[in-house]
């Protein structure tokens, strides 16, 4: 089999879609699971933590999940220090492991500083990396948007790094593309396959499509297709605004002009009266 050439590769494995989706937030397991196929992803994201993985009428999250065909990124989100992340990050490795799930030796690493702002918090984030690292992950690190923070952990080992358009569920969209070209650019520069995904922030499907626009890798998103008032639909819409924002990357914009340009050439124009 040919691999698909618009493939995203992290961590040694390559995907052919390059939307990652969450778990939280949807008003039941089955809508969750018609909007995981709706969307197209390949890549299922589980706040092990935070998600209750057993609901009220005794019911696994994860039997809602097809784990041979969705590769399964265990999240640390509802973490405030490292030492909270990798411990829950572990119990993730253990969960999957039992699985047989591809995604057992992945993360997706969130340290956050308050509850308030769901903001990174630095310093516990890189800490975290650090241990998992040594630990054998394949670590994929949620960060601001700034590019000396995002530099470091990608020195640091982060299989990808992930940066925020905006604060998590705050559906704001990408806030400051500058900063996001300016982190592509230096994590590119001497490794342009270098994953970048942008996370958080998604509200519709123009902001995933602006995301990629940018030059973006992917975008993982949730709360955007969850708490949409057609998820199903939203999940379609985000799936088409991945590729379309990708192709149109790869494509090429034209240049931003401040005066009108002629669609038509003047030459040759047919005139009346001579004039």
């Amino acid at each position: 089999m040919t691999v698909d050439p618009t493939s995203l590769k992290i961590g040694g494995q390559t995907f052919h879609s390059r939307l990652f989706v969450g778990t939280g937030k949807y008003a039941s397991y089955e809508l969750m699971r018609e909007c995981l196929e709706a969307c197209r992803c390949d890549v299922v994201t589980v706040a092990v933590r935070r998600d209750r993985l057993i609901d009220d009428q005794n019911r696994s999250l994860l039997d809602f999940i097809d784990t041979k065909r969705y590769t399964i990124l265990p999240n640390t989100a509802g973490c405030f220090t490292a030492e909270d992340a990798v411990r829950v990050a572990r119990l993730g490795r253990d969960i999957l492991e039992q699985l047989d799930n591809p995604g057992a030796a992945w993360v997706k690493l969130e340290v956050l500083h308050d509850k308030k702002t769901l903001l990174p918090d630095p310093i516990g984030t890189l800490d975290a990396l650090q241990t998992l690292i040594k630990d054998g992950f394949q670590v994929l690190v949620y960060t601001s948007d700034d590019p000396a923070m995002a530099c470091r952990l990608k020195e640091a080992g982060a299989a990808s790094v992930m940066p925020a358009g905006s604060p998590i569920g705050s559906g704001q969209g990408v806030l400051n593309p500058n900063n996001i070209r300016i982190v592509l650019e230096m994590l590119k520069e001497n490794d342009p396959d270098y994953p970048v995904i942008v996370d958080a922030g998604v509200g519709t499907a123009s902001d995933v499509a602006i995301a990629m626009e940018l030059g973006a890798d992917g975008v993982l998103l949730n709360t955007g297709i969850a708490h949409a008032a057609d998820a199903p639909a939203m999940a379609r819409a985000m799936a088409h605004a991945i590729d379309a924002g990708y192709l149109a990357h790869r494509a090429g914009r034209i240049p931003r002009k401040l005066y009108a340009t002629a669609s038509s050439p003047i030459d040759g124009r047919i005139t009346l009266n001579n004039r």
